[in-house]
């Protein structure tokens, strides 16, 4: 397929997908808007240059639910990353992504549980697609929403019904592996009334010298007395640029929990969005970012409060280190219908030398009078006296701030599964 992002190549890749004809129009109608709409006119600077992306690659490799099934790099380079392993350890199931196609997946659920690609469930279950695809996050909210609805391929799609309590998390893994890739992976979860669900994603690049591209659009929608819990870890290579929209909408006495995690990327643009939309509903954000050298991460969160007394809360803790940058930038809304409404954000953040920085850019609303904010923000370079405490007890400086470093986001690790924070503390000290 061509490398330009055109008309033709859209035909083309719609046609190669075998896609209905309303999708063709969609990807088109977003084309349209991609080329129409500039760059964000907030955060961080975006020098992407779209005319040097590859916006699709296929794999070589078929779908398949048998790792003896895919191709030996592929399958060597997920089993380096300990994705086989840990589907072997505690997920009910899975999904891989290489490039742009989902290239295995493989689940141990109840027959009545929908988990499979994004693209596949397009074709299986059409109607239900249609429903909740492009609901949430509207395509031309953006310029890279945009260019998520006309080249999104793969991702993941889940429903949940009524009454279903899963006891294993559900995981997906997106890997990059080539030179100026875009990947734009299109995830929609439905959990239904009275049910619940815990989601772990994952995100990792090789390096290279040119820049690539992730625009990766999620809607969830958490019903009626429901839970959804989205952990995510990414690892992207310090030359990916991670724009991604991630939206959940939550109903009555639902409750909707963001576990956000980012150690890696170029520059990174990305705020998990709570909409309580029912009375009683709930809504978590605990995220850390950590930047390092010639690193931009611009995170945070949002919280839209609907509905009566509804509930939020943000914790974000950010270091950055080696000249990064590492900001916090977040909404929390209470609007005027959203009465007897409690919202609670606090924003922590360390840095570890003279070169880096950090910012905060919170934006609290209030619309009535029987709804409370509570925003408390912190920021602090590492203590001298710590170090030099430690120090005197033989630990090393790189090994005293490591362990000031643990101790910062210990309440992070907690909210991860016990892999997962494992995990956490190898890329840390990697990183």
């Amino acid at each position: 397929m061509e490398r330009q992002l055109n008309r033709e190549f859209i035909i083309e890749l719609s046609k190669k997908k075998q896609e209905p004809e309303w999708m063709l129009d969609f990807r088109l109608q977003s084309l349209e808007a991609f080329n129409r709409l500039d760059n964000p006119s907030f955060g961080p600077q975006l020098d992407i240059d779209f005319n040097n992306i590859n916006y699709y690659k296929s794999s070589s490799t078929s779908l398949t639910d048998n790792w003896e099934n895919v191709a030996c790099n592929i399958k060597d380079t997920f089993k380096d990353l300990g994705v086989i392993d840990a589907e072997k350890k505690y997920l009910g199931g899975v999904t891989n992504q290489y490039e742009s196609e989902v290239v295995y997946h493989h689940q141990d659920l109840p027959q009545e549980i929908i988990f499979t690609s994004t693209d596949d469930a397009l074709q299986k279950y059409p109607e239900l697609f249609k429903e909740y695809f492009n609901h949430l996050v509207k395509y031309d909210e953006n310029k890279y929403t945009a260019l998520n609805g006309a080249a999104w391929s793969g991702g993941s799609f889940i429903y949940i019904p009524p009454n279903t309590k899963l006891d294993r998390p559900l995981q997906s893994y997106f890997r990059i592996d080539s030179e100026s890739l875009g990947q734009f992976e299109r995830t929609i979860i439905i959990v239904d009334e009275n049910s619940s669900l815990s989601y772990i994603e994952g995100c990792t690049a090789r390096s290279y010298s040119t820049s690539s591209l992730h625009a990766g659009v999620v809607e969830i929608y958490v019903k009626k007395n429901a839970t959804c819990r989205y952990s995510t870890i990414q690892n992207w290579s310090k030359d990916v640029y991670n724009l991604v929209t991630k939206r959940a909408i939550v109903d009555a006495y639902g409750k909707m929990e963001w576990v956000d995690g980012n150690l890696g990327s170029k520059v990174t643009m990305k705020y998990p969005s709570c909409i309580l939309n029912g009375e009683y509903a709930s809504g978590n954000s605990i995220s850390i970012a950590y930047a390092k050298a010639g690193q931009v991460l611009d995170a945070g969160a949002k919280m839209i409060h609907l509905a009566p007394h509804t509930k939020s809360n943000i914790i974000s803790k950010s270091l950055s280190s080696d000249g990064g940058r590492s900001n916090y930038r977040g909404t929390t809304h209470i609007a005027p219908q959203a009465f007897a409404s409690t919202a609670s954000v606090k924003c922590d953040t360390i840095i570890l030398d003279s070169l880096s920085k950090s910012d905060t850019y919170p934006k609290n609303i209030v619309e009535n009078s029987s709804s409370t904010i509570e925003h408390e923000a912190t920021v602090s370079k590492v203590s001298e006296e710590k170090l030099f405490y430690l120090m005197n007890k033989g630990l090393t400086e790189n090994a005293a701030k490591e362990l000031l470093i643990m101790g910062f986001i210990s309440d992070f690790k907690k909210e991860l599964p016990m892999e997962y924070a494992v995990e956490l503390n190898r890329l840390l000290k990697e990183n």
